[in-house]
């Protein structure tokens, strides 16, 4: 049972029940409802998705600011394939394609210039956000979802509702993410790299492999999480998900993950996305305004982070 405790997502799985039950007993009318339910995990899709690439990026030492970017490229890059004529398949793979080449760009000048990831993604970050700007002629783009929108929508069952497709598919990302880290000799080196680099380097681990491919990866699954936002959206945003990075890299933080590098779950990551979004829910339930939701998930934000130092000099 000692043992269980010290699992690092068992804290923030424990504070999500709290915060579900705490809502519920204020809201009982309304949030407690399985319509509430299956919209609180529709909302977590595209954070928890883009949150697993950050999962391994935070892991094995770097971080990655252009997720945000990265996400509302590809909304614009499906809305203007389809617009063009693709059809959904080619249109969505399309968008990975980019996607998946932008995150090989993070990984290659992190690990080739050996410039700092803050600085190599706080600037892709930005050319990303322009770049989709520039496509989209600074304004939405409008196109037939031809069928993609349903991997969003909410499936109306005889006696309950079902989630959508959009939902299985991040469960789904979830657990190759998870065994890809826990199980894999991959997701050892990650670890490796992030626990001491220099030592891994040392062991004969291909430290620069490893960081290109886990950047690339997380910008697969970025892409992905923008093919399923523009499946809610069903428009080509290049205004949309600012700020989308710092929520998906506090749901790492949340999920037991250190900035540091060598610790983090996907499982945690899954819990911490989902306890922002129950929060922002709850907080929506019983009217509080968004200022407070903000300040609640900042403190949230901060006790983790002091939870991880407080671990961190325990070892």
């Amino acid at each position: 049972m000692k043992e269980l405790f010290k699992t690092p997502w068992v804290g923030p799985l424990i504070a999500l029940i709290a915060v579900y039950a705490l809502f519920t007993a204020l809201s009982p009318e309304t949030f407690a409802r399985g319509l509430n339910l299956v919209t609180m995990l529709r909302q977590t899709v595209v954070v928890g998705i883009a949150a697993v690439g950050m999962t391994w990026i935070i892991v094995h030492g770097g971080i990655d600011l252009s997720v945000g970017s990265t996400v509302a490229l590809t909304t614009v890059l499906v809305a203007r394939a389809l617009r063009s004529g693709m059809d959904p398949v080619q249109a969505t793979l399309a968008g990975l394609a980019v996607a998946t080449l932008c995150g090989f760009v993070n990984g290659a000048l992190t690990a080739k210039l050996k410039i700092t990831p803050f600085i190599v993604t706080l600037g892709t970050m930005s050319i990303l956000r322009g770049a989709a700007k520039g496509l989209a002629d600074e304004q939405k783009i409008d196109a037939d979802p031809r069928g993609i929108d349903e991997l969003m929508a909410i499936v109306p069952g005889e006696t309950l509702v079902l989630p959508p497709i959009g939902v299985w598919v991040a469960l789904a990302v979830g657990v190759l993410g998870a065994l890809a880290l826990g199980y894999t000799r991959f997701g050892r080196h990650v670890v490796a790299i992030g626990s001491n680099e220099l030592t891994a380097r040392l062991c004969g681990v291909p430290v620069d492999r490893v960081k290109i491919m886990v950047y690339t990866l997380a910008g697969l699954v970025a892409g992905l999480a923008g093919v399923l936002e523009y499946a809610t959206l069903t428009v080509g945003d290049p205004t949309d998900s600012v700020g989308l990075e710092l929520e998906v890299i506090a749901a790492v933080v949340i999920g037991g993950g250190s900035l540091s590098g060598g610790q983090g779950s996907v499982a945690g990551t899954l819990i911490g996305a989902l306890l922002l979004t129950v929060i922002k829910a709850g907080c929506t339930h019983v009217g509080l305004p968004n200022w407070v939701q903000e300040i609640l998930t900042g403190v949230i934000i901060v006790v983790a982070m002091a939870i991880d130092r407080l671990r961190q000099r325990a070892r």
